[in-house]
């Protein structure tokens, strides 16, 4: 699997779009509901080809107490989808930079 973040707008969908396979965007959605992150990640892992989350924790942290516990669940879960790729890609104003692993095209 090849697990990409980056901020919102950064290019991750048209990057992405040039892998083909089976993709999931906005992994990060996903978190605040999980009951379980592990589970959630070994099943994404196994599902796509592609994962792409958007990076939510560099700004203000919020003040409601529910949303803290999105954006740590958010985080959670991308530490455990880059664990499991093989290849693991910032993305940062269009420009891919693999943290992980060797880039794909």
């Amino acid at each position: 699997m090849i697990f990409i973040t980056g901020p919102l707008y950064s290019g991750k969908r048209t990057f992405a779009g040039k892998l083909g396979g089976r993709q999931i965007f906005d992994v990060q959605n996903l978190a605040a509901q999980a009951d379980d992150l592990e589970g959630l990640a070994d099943e994404l892992a196994a599902d796509y080809d592609v994962a792409a989350a958007t990076e939510i924790g560099g700004g203000i942290v919020p003040m409601d107490a529910g949303e803290r516990r999105a954006r740590e669940a958010a985080g959670r879960l991308a530490c455990l989808l880059a664990a499991r790729a093989d290849t693991v890609i910032e993305m940062f104003c269009g420009i891919p930079i693999v943290l992980k692993g060797d880039m794909p095209c």
